[in-house]
């Protein structure tokens, strides 16, 4: 059974679009990490439900740092069964992560591997489960995590096309979590570089008081942060709304 993507309502893109040019467009057309992992549990979820001729939800786990959580799923639902799992500490999609191999579910309502996690599902209607686990940078995984509301519906010929197209979203999730990272860096620039004018600015008012160097004007604001336990920033803003009437604004060329 060929797993033929086809792109779901929220992603246009024309027919004869390959796998991997329409996952690069949800990188592309997605504001951050958060919308693009949204975006690929929709679609996922859309193109394995195309390929069973039934409805199969689709949820997406990322451990980075040793911290494992549910990140998006194709529904509400998506997203509660794969919690639960994480509420369990234990199940197919970690084991998947951990072990970097599909593991597969074919009836939930008897499966003896993570039992009570398995009955669960079970009985809210998800009777198949189907877990990929995807690569990614520095020692970052993820996986794609298929539940579908009959039991063995995934076949070898299914599972072998979907770890193909796992392949395919691996590389599209990695640029989103590169990019991701990156723009994460450069809000935490532009943080420290507002937090650094504020305290220069507050250095200059005590400068001014004191008749003082900037190295003392610092120690002065430090010594008064530590004094009354608040953050270093929180002193110099208050400093400068004391002075100025008005809380102080850093303004950065774009």
């Amino acid at each position: 059974m060929n797993i033929d993507i086809l792109a779901p309502d929220s992603v246009s893109a024309p027919d004869d679009v390959s796998v991997p040019e329409q996952l690069q467009d949800l990188v592309i057309d997605s504001d951050d990490v958060g919308g693009f992992l949204n975006e690929l549990a929709v679609f996922s979820a859309a193109a394995v439900s195309e390929a069973v001729g039934m409805n199969v939800l689709c949820g997406i786990t990322l451990s980075r740092r040793r911290r494992t959580a549910t990140v998006a799923g194709s529904t509400h639902e998506a997203r509660l069964i794969d919690e639960v799992q994480q509420a369990y500490g234990d199940g197919p999609c970690l084991e998947a992560m951990r072990s970097h191999a599909t593991v597969h579910v074919p009836d939930t309502s008897i499966e003896d591997r993570w039992s009570e996690y398995c009955t669960v599902i079970a009985q809210r209607g998800h009777l198949s489960a189907l877990c990929v686990p995807l690569e990614l940078d520095e020692g970052a995984t993820a996986a794609l995590n298929f539940f579908a509301p009959q039991a063995k519906v995934f076949d070898p010929a299914t599972i072998l096309n979907c770890e193909l197209y796992a392949s395919q979203a691996e590389r599209s999730l990695r640029l989103a979590v590169r990019i991701g990272v990156k723009q994460q860096h450069a809000e935490d620039l532009q943080v420290a570089m507002q937090t650094r004018t504020v305290i220069d600015l507050a250095c200059g008012i005590i400068m001014g008081q004191n008749r003082c160097t900037q190295d003392e004007a610092f120690q002065i604001l430090k010594k008064a942060s530590s004094t009354r336990n608040q953050k270093l920033r929180d002193v110099a803003e208050s400093l400068i709304t004391s002075v100025a009437k008005q809380a102080p604004m850093a303004h950065f060329e774009p």
